[in-house]
C-alpha cells in the first residue's frame, strides 16, 4: 500500500517529517476522507536531501514542471513562496496518479517545536510521526478553508484537556 510504503521510506531515509492535513486528522480519531498526504519537514540541507532520496526511491516526481532537485535550493523555494505563493511542493507517483504528497515548505508554526510535541502512531510495524492536535489546529487556522474550519471543530472536541 502506497501510504505505508511512503512512511516506511521516510523513516528508512531518516527524514525529519511530520504528517499534517487530512490523514493527520484521521489518525487523531476523526473520520476524514482524503487521498493526498500532507507533510512538513525540517528544511536543513541534509533533510531535504533525504526527502529527495525518498522521492527517488518511490519514483515520485514534482507536479510542477520543475526538477526534483529544486528541493535542494532553499532560496529558490523561498522565492517561489514569496513571489508565486507556493505553499507546498507537490510530488506524485506514476502508479497512483490521484495521490500526491504535498510538502508544506514554510509552516506558520516552527518545525522544531512541532517535532517536540508530535505523537507517533504505529500502523502495522511502521511508525508515523504526526503533528500534535494543537499544532494541527494552528496550521489549519492559518489556511482557513471551509474543510479546515470543520476539521478544527472536530479536533477541538477530541483534544486532551
Amino acid at each position: 500500500m502506497f501510504y505505508i510504503d511512503l512512511f516506511a521510506a521516510l523513516n528508512r531515509n531518516k527524514v525529519d517529517y511530520l504528517l499534517i492535513g487530512g490523514l493527520a486528522v484521521s489518525l487523531h480519531g476523526i473520520e476524514r476522507a482524503t487521498m493526498d498526504v500532507d507533510i512538513t519537514i525540517a528544511m536543513n540541507p541534509e533533510n531535504r536531501a533525504a526527502l529527495i532520496a525518498t522521492a527517488k526511491e518511490l519514483h515520485l516526481t514534482p507536479v510542477l514542471p520543475v526538477s526534483l532537485e529544486s528541493l535542494n535550493d532553499l532560496e529558490l523555494l523561498r522565492k517561489w513562496h514569496q513571489e508565486r505563493n507556493l505553499e507546498a511542493f507537490a510530488l506524485r507517483t506514476p502508479a497512483l496518479a490521484s495521490v500526491t504528497m504535498d510538502v508544506l515548505l514554510f509552516p506558520p508554526v516552527e518545525f522544531s517545536g512541532m517535532l517536540q510535541r508530535a505523537v507517533t502512531f504505529e500502523v502495522g510495524s511502521t511508525p508515523i510521526h504526526v503533528v500534535a492536535i494543537d499544532d494541527l489546529i494552528a496550521l489549519k487556522q492559518a489556511v482557513g478553508r471551509p474543510i479546515d474550519l470543520s476539521d478544527i471543530e472536530h479536533l477541538q472536541r477530541v483534544r486532551p484537556l
